[in-house]
C-alpha cells in the first residue's frame, strides 16, 4: 500500500527523469544551432567542447544538491541554504523567466519545421505572415492542456516523444558515418574559412549552450520524484552525458558537410542535409522526427515551468494562488500563467525573421539561466565548507570552481545585448522581492494581533 502510495503521489522515476532532462536538453536547439554557429566556423567545434564540460560540471552540482539536500525543494531550497532569500529570488527570478521564454522559442522552432514538412503551410505563411505565430501560440497552449492532465500524463508523454526524437538522431550520424566511408573528401570540402579567435570561440560556446540548458530540471519537481535522492543524482548525470554525447555528434554533421553560408541561412539546416545527401523525401521524414523533438521538450518545458512556479509560490514569494494544484494534481494556475507570458514573448519575436527571432530569444534563455549555475556552483562550495554537503575535496572543489569559470566565461560570450538583457532581469526582481518581503511583514503583523 505504502508504495502504491508513493506511484500516485511522486509518479516521476529515473527513466522518466532521465527522459525528462534529454527531452528538455535535446529540443529545438540542437536542430537550429548548427544556423546559430555557422557564421563562427571552425570556433563552433572548439566552443561547443568546453560548453560540454562545462555543463558536465554543472549537472554534477545539482546532483549533489539533490543527494545532499533531498528535503529542499529543489534549486530555490539549495540557493537559499547558501545564501539567503534574497539571492534564492533572484536567481530563481531570472530561471523563472528563462522557462517561458524557452517555451516561446521552442514554439518558434517547431513552426520553422512545420514548414519544411508541410509545403501547403509554408506557402501559407508567406501568403499570411500571421498565421505563423498563431500556430506557435496553438502549440503553447496545447502543451498547457495536457501538462493540467497532471505530471502521469506529462511524463509519459515526455518518454514517448523523448524515444521518437534519438530516431532522427541515430539517422544523422548513420549519415555522417556513411559520408564518410564512401567519400570522405566531403568532410573537407566545405571547411569554413572563419579565423580562429577568442571572441568567436567564446560566442560560439554561448550559442551552443542553449543547446544544453535543462541539465538542472530533474531537481525542479523533485516533490513529484521517487527516492529523490537517489533518483534525481542518476537521472542527472545519466541524462546530461546522454544528451552531451548525441549533441556534439549531430550537430557537427550538418556543419562539416554543409557550405557555411548556405548553413547560416537555413531555418531547417537537417533538412537540407538529408535533402541534398538522400533526396527530397528522407528531409521530410526527419522534419517530421524534429517537429516531434521540439514538441516533446516543449511538453517538458510546460511541466518545468509550471512547478517552478508552484515551488516559489509555496515560498510566499508568488501570491499563494499560484500554487494551487488541480484535481490531477497538477499546478493549473502556474501553468495557466506561463502560457499566457510565453505567448506574449512569441508576439513580440515575430518582429523579427523566424532564425533572428530564434537565436534572439535562445541567447536571451542562456543569459537568464547563467545566474542559477553560477550561483549554484558557488553556494555548493560554500555549503561543503561548512560540513552540509559531504563528498571528496578535489572532484567536489574541483567541478564547483569549474562550473563557475564556465559560467563567467559564458557571460563574457554571450556580449553586450545579452548581458544588458540580464541585468534588466535582475532589476525586475529587486521591486518583487520588496513587495514579497511587505507581504510577509503583514501577514506576521495580522497573525500576532
Amino acid at each position: 500500500m505504502a508504495d502504491r502510495h508513493d506511484v500516485t503521489a511522486r509518479p516521476l522515476g529515473f527513466w522518466m527523469c532521465t527522459s525528462l532532462i534529454v527531452g528538455n536538453v535535446i529540443g529545438m536547439g540542437i536542430f537550429l544551432l548548427p544556423a546559430s554557429l555557422a557564421p563562427y566556423g571552425l570556433n563552433a567545434f572548439i566552443g561547443w567542447g568546453i560548453t560540454v564540460a562545462g555543463c558536465c560540471c554543472i549537472a554534477y552540482v545539482f546532483a549533489r544538491y539533490a543527494q545532499a539536500l533531498p528535503e529542499e525543494d529543489g534549486p530555490y531550497g539549495y540557493t537559499r541554504r547558501a545564501f539567503g532569500g534574497g539571492v534564492a529570488f533572484f536567481v530563481m527570478w531570472c530561471y523563472w523567466v528563462s522557462t517561458w521564454i524557452t517555451n516561446a522559442t521552442l514554439a518558434i522552432g517547431v513552426t520553422g519545421y512545420l514548414t519544411a514538412l508541410a509545403p501547403p503551410l509554408a506557402r501559407a505563411v508567406q501568403a499570411a505572415p500571421l498565421l505563423a505565430p498563431a500556430v506557435a501560440l496553438l502549440l503553447i497552449w496545447l502543451f498547457t492542456l495536457i501538462n493540467l492532465l497532471g505530471a502521469r500524463m506529462s511524463g509519459r508523454v515526455q518518454m514517448g516523444s523523448t524515444l521518437l526524437k534519438l530516431l532522427p538522431m541515430a539517422a544523422v550520424m548513420v549519415l555522417g558515418a556513411m559520408v564518410l566511408a564512401t567519400d570522405p573528401q566531403a568532410y573537407v570540402a566545405h571547411v569554413p574559412t572563419t579565423p580562429l579567435s577568442l571572441e568567436a570561440t567564446a560566442a560560439a560556446g554561448t550559442v551552443s549552450l542553449f543547446a544544453m540548458l535543462g541539465v538542472e530540471c530533474a531537481t525542479i519537481p523533485s516533490g513529484k520524484v521517487a527516492r529523490p535522492a537517489v533518483t534525481i543524482p542518476r537521472a542527472t548525470i545519466a541524462g546530461t552525458l546522454i544528451a552531451a554525447l548525441v549533441s556534439i555528434g549531430v550537430s557537427a554533421v550538418p556543419l562539416l558537410l554543409l557550405p557555411q553560408a548556405s548553413v547560416a541561412q537555413s531555418a531547417a539546416p537537417f533538412v537540407d542535409l538529408f535533402n541534398r545527401y538522400w533526396g527530397a523525401d528522407a528531409g521530410r521524414w526527419v522534419a517530421l522526427f524534429v517537429v516531434v523533438s521540439g514538441l516533446g521538450a516543449l511538453n517538458g518545458w510546460t511541466l518545468v515551468g509550471g512547478e517552478l512556479t508552484a515551488s516559489v509560490a509555496a515560498h510566499g514569494i508568488f501570491p499563494a494562488w499560484l500554487r494551487r494544484q488541480n484535481r490531477r494534481g497538477a499546478p493549473g494556475a502556474g501553468l495557466l500563467l506561463m502560457a499566457v507570458l510565453a505567448s506574449v514573448m512569441v508576439a513580440m519575436s515575430y518582429s523579427r525573421t523566424l532564425a533572428d527571432g530564434f537565436t534572439f530569444l535562445s541567447v536571451v534563455t542562456t543569459a537568464a539561466n547563467l545566474p542559477l549555475y553560477l550561483v549554484g556552483a558557488l553556494g555548493l562550495y560554500k555549503l561543503w565548507r561548512r560540513g552540509l554537503v559531504p563528498g571528496a575535496a578535489l572532484w567536489l572543489r574541483g567541478c564547483a570552481i569549474t562550473a563557475a569559470v564556465y559560467c563567467l566565461w559564458a557571460f563574457y560570450g554571450m556580449g553586450s545585448e545579452a548581458s544588458l538583457w540580464a541585468v534588466a532581469l535582475g532589476a525586475v526582481s529587486l521591486p518583487m522581492f520588496w513587495l514579497a518581503r511587505r507581504r510577509h511583514r503583514q501577514q506576521a503583523a495580522a497573525a500576532a494581533t
